[in-house]
């Protein structure tokens, strides 16, 4: 874990306000995993006061991007920042994909901004798995798709691909799900989440989930990103300590 002050190489702006921070930070670059996180620091002053996590989108060489929409005043500050600014960032942290398991392809399936981690992943597995995304939203507005491939979409108002969410669109493709061994690999909106892991219990898919959560601290000292362990219901887990990647069958999402 390294708290580095990582200049700003550029700053990207996709569709629909969606950002690409690119910044210059070899400790964190040649160390992450895919699935694994950062706690940014979006300005010197008190205000915001917390850190705000992003996962890594992905690295390139001595860099790493963080993808983000403008939600509040510490992404806005974010969006505004410029060639040579620093960052003051926290990382890498959090447990990431385990990508290396027995299977034969990986299935992306992801909701709006839950895209955000999966450029790396793809970029990690290379030529060694099939891959197949997934991508949805409300609106083909929602839907991004950066950093992906195989693309099938999805949106609910029907304005771009298949009508209705993820998991339908998981659904007409059983015939694939099917064909070989897969392992779905997930991000997005807790409702999509918790529908997904009664779709892989159903049909006995292996699924991993990077769940989302506000993180003040990072690394499990403020105990304040609970989630309940299955296996445990007396015991809660911590998103940013033991996540944020899950197996959806140990957590209550």
């Amino acid at each position: 874990m390294f708290i580095v002050d990582a200049p700003v190489e550029k700053i990207i702006e996709l569709d629909n306000q969606i950002f690409l921070l690119k910044l210059h930070c070899p400790e964190i670059a040649h160390s992450v995993k895919p699935g694994q996180f950062v706690n940014v620091r979006v300005t010197e002053t008190i205000y915001p006061l917390l850190r705000r996590p992003f996962s890594v989108c992905d690295v390139e060489g001595d860099f790493f991007y963080l993808m983000f929409n403008i939600y509040g005043e510490g992404t806005k500050i974010l969006a505004s920042k410029h060639f040579g600014d620093t960052v003051d960032v926290l990382g890498p942290l959090g447990n990431g994909f385990n990508y290396e398991d027995d299977y034969e392809t990986a299935i992306i399936a992801a909701g709006g901004l839950g895209a955000a981690p999966f450029p790396f992943l793809i970029r990690s597995l290379g030529n060694k798995k099939n891959i197949f995304t997934f991508i949805g939203g409300k609106t083909f507005k929602d839907v991004i798709t950066h950093g992906m491939t195989n693309i099938s979409m999805a949106t609910d108002d029907g304005s771009l691909g298949f009508k209705g969410n993820v998991v339908g669109l998981l659904q007409e493709n059983m015939e694939l799900l099917k064909s070989s061994k897969i392992k779905i690999f997930s991000c997005g909106p807790n409702a999509m989440l918790r529908s997904l892991k009664e779709f892989c219990i159903k049909n006995n898919f292996e699924c991993e989930a990077s769940t989302e959560c506000a993180m003040a601290c990072g690394f499990g000292i403020c105990q304040g990103c609970p989630i309940e362990s299955t296996k445990n219901p007396d015991k809660y887990l911590l998103v940013c300590k033991d996540g944020p990647v899950f197996n959806v069958r140990d957590v209550v999402i």
